[in-house]
Parts: C-alpha cells; sequence; structure tokens
C-alpha cells in the first residue's frame, strides 16, 4: 500500500506544475497592464516604468514565472495592491465558507442520488425508473442560475421560510448560518445528484446481472441485504470518481452560487478579483484551487485502492 501512495504521490509533481504554468501565463497574456491599473490616475510614463521594473513585469516571461515559483515555494503568493491582504489570508478567510457550501452540496446531492439510484436499479424499466430518468436528464439542462433564482422566489420571496442573501459565520450562530446555506447548497446539489443517480444506477444494475447475486438470492438473502451489502459497495467505484470530479464542477458552481446569495467565499474573491483586475490575488486563487483539485483526484485514487485491493496490487 505504501509502494501505491508513494507511485501516486511522484504523479502529483508534474501535474502540480502544470498547473502552475497555466495559470500563471494565462493570467500574464490577459489584455492590459497591471503597472498601469495599480498607479490608475497616477499612471505617467515615469511611475509606470519605475513599478515595472520594481514588480519584475519588465523581465521576459519565462524569468517571471521561476520567481513567481520560487516565491510560492517559500510560501509567499503575492499581496493584493488593492487591499493589502496577502493572498493566503484572503483564501484563509474565505475558505471555510466555501468549503461548508460545497460539503453541504455534496451530502445533498449523495442524498438524493444514491436512494434514488437504488431504488430505480431494484425496479430496472418501470414506471418510477423510467420517470427518475427522465427527471434527471431534465435536470441536466437547467443551468445553475434558474435554479438559484427559483428557489430564491419560492422559498425566500413567496414562503418566506429561507433567507435569500447573507451568511453568518457558524461560530456566531449554526442554526442561522445553515438557514443561509439551505438555499445554496440545494442549488448546487440540484445539479449534481442526477450524475451521481444515473451512474450509481446504471452500475447496480450490472451488478445486480452477476452470477454472485444469484448466489445470495439462492442462499435466501433479503432485497435489502442484496442491494447494500453485496451490490451497493462493487458499484462505488465509478460514483467515487464522479464524486471527486463534482468537486471541480462544485467550484464552477460556487462562483455563481455565491455571487448571486453574497456568500463570502472563493468564488465571490474570484470575481473581485477578475472585475478589478487583480492579478495577484486571481493567480494565487487560482492555483490553490487547482491544486485542490489534484489533491482531491489523489484522494480519489486512495479510495479506489481501498474499495478494490486489485487496483494497488496492479491486478485491475
Amino acid at each position: 500500500m505504501l509502494l501505491f501512495v508513494a507511485h501516486r504521490l511522484l504523479y502529483l509533481i508534474p501535474v502540480l506544475i502544470a498547473v502552475s504554468l497555466l495559470t500563471f501565463f494565462i493570467a500574464s497574456l490577459l489584455p492590459g497592464d497591471l503597472a498601469y491599473t495599480i498607479l490608475g490616475d497616477q499612471a505617467t510614463p515615469e511611475n509606470v516604468a519605475a513599478l515595472r521594473k520594481d514588480m519584475g513585469l519588465d523581465q521576459p516571461i519565462y524569468v517571471r514565472y521561476f520567481g513567481w515559483l520560487g516565491n510560492i515555494l517559500q510560501g509567499d503568493f503575492g499581496r493584493s495592491f488593492r487591499t493589502g491582504q496577502t493572498v493566503l489570508q484572503a483564501v484563509a478567510e474565505r475558505l471555510p465558507v466555501s468549503i461548508e457550501l460545497m460539503l453541504l452540496a455534496q451530502l445533498g446531492a449523495l442524498g438524493i442520488g444514491v436512494p434514488l439510484a437504488i431504488i430505480c436499479a431494484a425496479r430496472s424499466g418501470g414506471p418510477f425508473d423510467r420517470f427518475m430518468t427522465g427527471t434527471a436528464f431534465g435536470m441536466l439542462s437547467v443551468p445553475t442560475f434558474l435554479s438559484a433564482i427559483l428557489l430564491i422566489y419560492f422559498f425566500a420571496v413567496e414562503l418566506r421560510w429561507l433567507p435569500a442573501t447573507g451568511y453568518v459565520p457558524f461560530a456566531e450562530d449554526p442554526l442561522a448560518n445553515l438557514r443561509f446555506l439551505v438555499l445554496p447548497s440545494l442549488t448546487l446539489a440540484l445539479a449534481e445528484w442526477p450524475s451521481i443517480m444515473r451512474v450509481l444506477r446504471s452500475d447496480m444494475i450490472a451488478t445486480l446481472q452477476e452470477d454472485y447475486i444469484a448466489l445470495a438470492k439462492a442462499k435466501g438473502l433479503t432485497p435489502a441485504q442484496i442491494l447494500f451489502v453485496h451490490a451497493l459497495k462493487p458499484s462505488s467505484l465509478t460514483l467515487v470518481t464522479i464524486t471527486g470530479i463534482n468537486i471541480g464542477r462544485l467550484i464552477g458552481g460556487a462562483v455563481i452560487v455565491e455571487t448571486i446569495f453574497a456568500l463570502p467565499g472563493i468564488g465571490r474573491l474570484l470575481i473581485g478579483a477578475i472585475l478589478t483586475r487583480d492579478l495577484i490575488i486571481l493567480q494565487g486563487v487560482v492555483l490553490l484551487v487547482g491544486a485542490g483539485f489534484v489533491i482531491m483526484n489523489f484522494i480519489v485514487d486512495m479510495l479506489y485502492a481501498i474499495l478494490d485491493p486489485r487496483i494497488r496490487h496492479g491486478h485491475a
């Protein structure tokens, strides 16, 4: 197992380097001059030239990249020219909001998708299965912002059960914190549960055709034992992959959802950095988000090895 983990960790290094390269070069190729953006009304040719030299913007792009990467390896991701706040401070303040939102959204998507997948697999081809499959296809076509607007209209405007915007830290008031996060997390969950349901349903239907399932039925095991003990675990490998990939989708969805619901998370930090051309914050946050996604894929690989020992021994 240790050899398997070490082998996977070696793959992370070139991937993280590639993420840093893409992050830096894409941000550097954006139109405009960072020196002009920082100086604003004081952007005289002399001031611009001095600032460009001070920030190293007059150097070749590859020199700037290695300088930026060297600072990151020392824990210095840069500092916002607007607020004076470091990237790590800005992320540390907002990351708990985004993590809580994505965690609640993922739990909601699993809470909806997994039970529906089990029921549909157990009654494959029946009316309920056909109805839920059609509903899942329909939900995949609904954009996140539309779900958010509809949920706000029904639950915040018409019924007035939940707040439409705002945020209360969990440490201040746990109940209020959850009330403010219900609609945002439900918005993301509604976008994610169809893929979870469809994948798990398909895998469970295939698993239920296996010979050992027929043997379990011949032994007189109950349908619940067959579904939850013998069929669910072997069918969960693809589900683990989908759940890991959904983290990346949730990050993208969180940018829209956090803006609509006025949540002070990573998504709003990114939007603010883009609108104000705060490239230092933008580069640092995108790099951290990309690295987080890569690490999540590594964790998915580890879960694969736990669920199926053949993988870590190289037999699958």
